[in-house]
């Protein structure tokens, strides 16, 4: 058995050395051939590749996927490249597209401010609301126009649609608006069409009530309710807002100013009315020159005397 393998082995030895002197020689031959720059070898060349390549698909196929499956890899990152920045455009855009809402929603604001219709004879100035009072008990905003832009107290405050509030407390450079919505503001009102007469009374809510009313029967959900003007007040014919009725069935008034985004407010100089130096004057009307006592109810004491 130990001479068997061992005369293999002293055959196979020899048998390799040259099958590799055989497959190196062919090869070398195959090399020269294919340098040849001959007609005669250029058509054997072509020959011998018609017949050869039609039967090589299958050992080529493993090549071509692997070069199609790099190419792939290659497009996939592209892809996701692609996409990686489309995400950060995506996102600068949302950040223009912000800003431009804000833009546009100041525009619009400054062109309602521009083009609402009041008397004729009232001049207006448009101050910028800074801060509000950030308490629930007041409701108030801070505007960027005082004394020194000719503001008085009292005079109406309004967005681009409907009254806001009035001038309470002015400075050199700032002047404080009190809102309809606040507990002390009183405004005299007349709701349209049936031409009554009412007080909104704010109370701190969104909605405030409409309180000392004519004739409740008269009134609608949906009517026009506008300044009157008594009392000197306010200009009359100002939109205040729409009347509405809450769960209770309490009459209410729809506020047609946006209370949620007062970024502009429009002050109303109404010089030829009077100035209010005093909280009560809101309420009672200053005396004729003259009178200093309101003459009495009751004529039966004034016999007596």
């Amino acid at each position: 058995m130990a001479s068997n393998n061992r005369n293999q082995q002293d055959y196979s030895a020899p048998l390799r050395r040259l099958l590799v002197a055989v497959l190196a020689l062919m090869l070398i031959a195959i090399f020269l051939v294919w340098r040849i720059d001959s007609p005669r070898v250029e058509g054997f060349r072509a020959r011998v590749v018609d017949a050869v390549m039609p039967g090589f698909d299958w050992a080529l196929a493993p090549v071509t996927a692997s070069v199609k499956l790099a190419r792939d890899f290659q497009a996939y990152q592209a892809i996701y490249d692609q996409n990686q920045e489309l995400r950060r455009d995506l996102r600068e855009m949302t950040r223009w597209k912000e800003a431009a809402l804000q833009l546009e929603q100041e525009n619009a604001r400054l062109r309602d401010l521009n083009n609402v219709q009041l008397d004729p004879r009232l001049t207006s100035i448009t101050g910028v609301v800074l801060a509000d009072s950030g308490s629930p008990f007041r409701q108030s905003v801070l505007i960027n126009v005082g004394s020194r832009d000719g503001i008085v107290d009292g005079w109406a405050t309004m967005d681009g649609i409907g009254l806001v509030g009035r001038i309470s407390g002015v400075g050199a450079n700032t002047s404080r608006v009190i809102l309809l919505t606040d507990s002390t503001s009183r405004i005299p009102a007349m709701i349209q069409p049936s031409s009554q007469r009412a007080l909104i009374v704010g109370d701190n809510t969104a909605a405030p009530p409409i309180d000392f009313l004519e004739n409740s029967d008269l009134v609608r959900p949906g009517d026009r309710i506008v300044t009157s003007g008594d009392g000197d007040v306010f200009p009359p014919g100002l939109l205040i807002g729409h009347v509405a009725k809450d769960p209770g069935g309490r009459l209410r008034t729809r506020l047609a100013a946006d209370y949620e985004r007062l970024e502009f407010l429009r002050v109303l100089r109404d010089h030829g009315r009077r100035q209010i130096s005093a909280p009560s004057e809101v309420i009672l009307p200053l005396a004729p020159v003259g009178q200093t006592d309101l003459p009495d109810p009751n004529p039966e004491t004034q016999n007596d005397g």
